[in-house]
């Protein structure tokens, strides 16, 4: 409503109060009766009685209201405004405005609303750090309606520590129905070896979810220019990367997302991270992987009790593994090697000598299932059951290469063997 600040005698009045006054001169003079001037005042007719009391015997004085010019009680202190104000600069820098009302309410005893923080730090010059694009018109979608119906995973590489230690990755997933983080730690780069250790640790602390979405990367789909092999063109499979085994192995449906949009809740949730747990990291001080690992231990439980959501439906669709479930035979890395003529199986620089069983004397030239732990240890199966192995000595080769390094020239860079799971290699399982 449009107002007019009107001065007489010495108060002011805005437009409805000049109205008023207006109107109670006409009932001075006669023109008005006081039902009239109660219905164009749009008050009672006693209030109306009342004002016009007030008005003759003070004038326009009484139609201002009383708490005018009169400071508010609830009106913050100027000592807390000026801690608070201090707090955002020195300790608290960088910390969004929901995020440092916490930390006032919790860590400084300073109870104090987030709007009030809004307007201390906005009339102070201080605005809030997170830039915030401008909305576009989506469809929202609705939740799965159990916990453990669909998981939305991803990993993202950002400078965590904001150069005071190398650049990590974050493997986390988050339920669609409640928005629980049931998962998040801290590596090097996004790999393989991450979503293996993640489903490792779902299975344990939750169990088996019912689907699992993710984006188009081929840690979970293989390329398409990746030719299937004869057998796989007979038997009329698609060939599948070391984690589509696994989701296939478990049981848990992969579903791929064709947009960022689409995963949104875990899109979200990396930019809640990058703004509230990078602060974190800052006031702790974190420098090194495992220091940040260990905020993580702390940081996701606060996370989910501030922000998790109750399920449509009550119940857990996460099925829990039998009796039999080995997870060491699960979350690894699988492959399909031949066994030479002197019973050594050879996976990239690693050799194993089989030992005779019961069952065998020789497995030469047998096709055999090599699995490589996430502690890089190997395990050998035949027909399903574990051989019996030790440490096969090099060949004369790989002895010369350990003996004769070779020594690059001015023009030509030293060679290296690559690592037996470099994260670049599109490790494909086929069996």
């Amino acid at each position: 409503m449009f107002r007019e600040n009107v001065t007489m005698e010495n108060v002011t009045l805005n437009q409805r109060e000049h109205n008023r006054l207006r109107i109670l001169n006409e009932v001075n003079l006669g023109r008005l009766k006081i039902q009239q001037a109660g219905i164009l005042m749009e008050v009672s007719l006693r209030h109306a009685k009342r004002l016009l009391s007030e008005y003759r015997k003070e004038g326009a004085k009484a139609l201002a209201h009383g708490n005018r010019g009169r400071r508010p009680i609830n009106t913050i202190d100027e000592i807390i405004r000026e801690e608070v104000i201090e707090l955002a600069k020195v300790k608290y820098p960088g910390f969004n405005q929901q995020h440092l009302c916490e930390k006032l309410n919790e860590k400084e005893g300073i109870p104090i609303a987030r709007s009030t923080v809004r307007r201390i730090l906005l009339k102070e010059g201080i605005a809030s750090p997170r830039k915030r694009r401008a909305p576009r018109h989506r469809s929202r979608r609705e939740r799965y309606p159990q916990s453990g119906m669909l998981l939305q995973t991803d990993g993202s590489p950002h400078d965590w520590l904001e150069g005071r230690g190398p650049k990590f990755c974050l493997i986390g997933a988050i339920d669609d129905a409640t928005g629980e983080v049931v998962h998040a730690h801290f590596q090097p780069q996004e790999n393989t070896a991450g979503y293996i250790r993640m489903l490792r640790s779902i299975t344990g602390s939750h169990g088996i979810p019912m689907a699992l979405y993710h984006d188009r990367h081929s840690i979970f789909e293989v390329l398409k220019g990746n030719i299937p092999t004869l057998e796989e063109q007979l038997a009329g499979k698609r060939p599948q990367t070391q984690l589509a085994r696994i989701l296939a192995e478990i049981g848990i449906n992969s579903i791929s997302a064709h947009s960022p949009q689409a995963k949104g809740r875990v899109e979200r949730l990396w930019g809640t991270f990058q703004d509230r747990l990078v602060s974190e990291l800052r006031l702790a001080g974190v420098s090194t992987e495992k220091e940040a690992n260990r905020i993580l231990d702390w940081f996701v439980p606060d996370y989910n009790s501030r922000f998790m959501v109750q399920a449509k439906e009550p119940g857990s669709a996460y099925r829990q593994p039998g009796q039999d479930f080995r997870p060491e035979e699960i979350f690894c890395y699988k492959y399909t090697c031949k066994v030479g003529i002197d019973n050594v199986v050879r996976l990239g620089e690693k050799r194993l000598q089989i030992l005779p069983t019961v069952e065998r004397q020789s497995y030469a030239r047998c096709s055999v299932e090599v699995q490589v732990r996430l502690d890089d240890s190997l395990a050998i199966y035949f027909e399903g059951k574990l051989l019996k192995t030790r440490p096969a000595p090099l060949e004369a080769t790989a002895l010369r290469k350990q003996t004769s390094p070779i020594i690059p020239t001015a023009n030509q860079k030293q060679l290296t063997p690559d690592p037996l799971f470099n994260p670049w290699k599109k490790w494909v399982y086929r069996k």
